[in-house]
């Protein structure tokens, strides 16, 4: 069997309905990746006032998911492939689930303990769902997909953003919070019928050969690959958690935008992505990975630069980053599968890129907060991100040379 061929007993190649029902499972799933933890930003207010957080514990509530992308991601990618990449899906719709349930239950101690649990769940699946991409897609549809899966997840965010706060008036933070179980339910019944019951719902471990057949010829200097994806994704990381973090305060410290403006501009950074995650397997197929890295890069690069220099664009500075953060990651994934030589090389080097990166996420909002506070002027913070940003530009640039224009 080739490398990237349909396995053996696969029903869904992409071409086939199989293939579509799939790709409904991973948009399913994707939904259920960003949403749990983003919703809390626009209930803090009411969870302070039933709970008593203070504000570094609420800021907690949304670092904690990122700190186990980060810390649990070798774990996830050993998980993935011991078990099988189809299981590992279904632990982690199950376990978001779980998490939010428990987050909902009386009691400051089971919102710590939900919001774990949904951490080390969404760390499961960012590291399953590019192993599938790569093993049961071709690889010319495999961007295609990346595309689909890295869109879903920013529209995951995006809808629970906005449907959080208004549910919250009607009915209370615990039942708008716990709501996005919905797309767990959703999500883990789309998944079995896609995949089949048994290989969803039971582990089995994956001989060490197995997947020899998969092997292709090593990439010349992947080590250093791995190096400069893994640079290049905590540049995108750091950029993208900053920018989400502070950029309603910006625009409502320098162009004294109420909260409500704020946020709603702010939205337009976190919609646009969908443009870029699409985008990047488009331009893939005319441009050379290269050149499609460098306009991103271009595109990150104006939106601190932007802000400093003329704030009064804010709006074209955020569709800028929008698309320039989904095509990102998009690009990152996309060449860690093709780059990797097979399904456990892939595994390791997607957890290596993902564990350092989000590291680098995690350390990004309270950085930010910390030298704004500090020189009391956002141009050393906007500086900082100016500097992630040009780590991400040359990082990614020279790393994804070797991925061949329309593979």
């Amino acid at each position: 069997m080739k490398a990237n061929q349909t396995p053996p007993g696969r029903r869904f190649p992409w071409h086939l309905p199989g293939g579509a029902f799939l790709i409904a499972g991973i948009v399913l799933l994707a939904l259920n990746l960003r949403g749990p933890f983003v919703g809390v930003a626009p209930v803090v207010g009411l969870m302070q006032a039933d709970l008593g957080f203070s504000p570094v514990v609420l800021g907690l509530l949304t670092s904690i998911p990122v700190l186990c992308f980060s810390l649990a991601a070798p774990i996830a990618s050993l998980a993935a492939r011991k078990f099988g990449a189809e299981f590992a899906v279904t632990l982690t719709i199950l376990g978001v689930l779980t998490g939010v349930v428990v987050r909902s239950i009386d009691g400051p101690a089971m919102v710590i303990l939900g919001t774990v649990i949904i951490g080390l769940a969404i760390t499961v699946g960012n590291i399953a769902v590019p192993l599938i991409i790569r093993r049961d897609f071709r690889p010319k549809r495999q961007g295609a997909a990346m595309g689909i899966y890295t869109a879903a997840l920013n529209i995951g965010s995006f809808l629970t953003s906005a449907a959080t706060a208004p549910l919250a008036e009607l009915a209370g933070w615990r039942i708008a919070l716990a709501s996005v179980g919905v797309l767990a339910v959703a999500a883990v019944v789309v998944w079995v019928l896609a995949v089949g019951p048994r290989p969803a719902l039971l582990p089995r471990e994956i001989a060490s050969g197995s997947d020899a057949v998969d092997r292709l010829t090593a990439v010349r200097g992947s080590g250093w690959i791995t190096a400069g994806l893994t640079a290049g994704f905590a540049g995108q990381a750091f950029s993208y958690y900053a920018v989400t973090a502070w950029l309603p305060s910006y625009l409502n410290d320098e162009l004294g935008m109420s909260v409500s403006q704020a946020g709603a501009g702010s939205s337009i950074f976190q919609l646009l992505a969908i443009v870029g995650a699409l985008g990047v397997p488009f331009a893939a197929k005319y441009f050379s990975t290269t050149t499609t890295a460098v306009a991103l890069g271009v595109l990150w690069t104006s939106v601190p630069a932007g802000l400093l220099l003329a704030p009064g664009l804010w709006w074209l500075w955020s569709l800028f980053g929008g698309v320039a953060q989904g095509g990102g990651i998009t690009l990152i994934f996309l060449a860690t599968i093709r780059l990797a030589r097979d399904q456990a090389s892939a595994g390791r080097m997607s957890a290596t890129v993902q564990g350092v990166g989000y590291c680098f996420a995690a350390v990004a909002p309270p950085l930010m907060g910390f030298v704004h506070n500090a020189s009391q002027s956002w141009t050393p913070p906007l500086l900082l991100v100016v500097a992630s940003v040009l780590v991400f530009f040359l990082c990614t640039t020279l790393s994804v040379r070797l991925v061949p224009k329309g593979r």
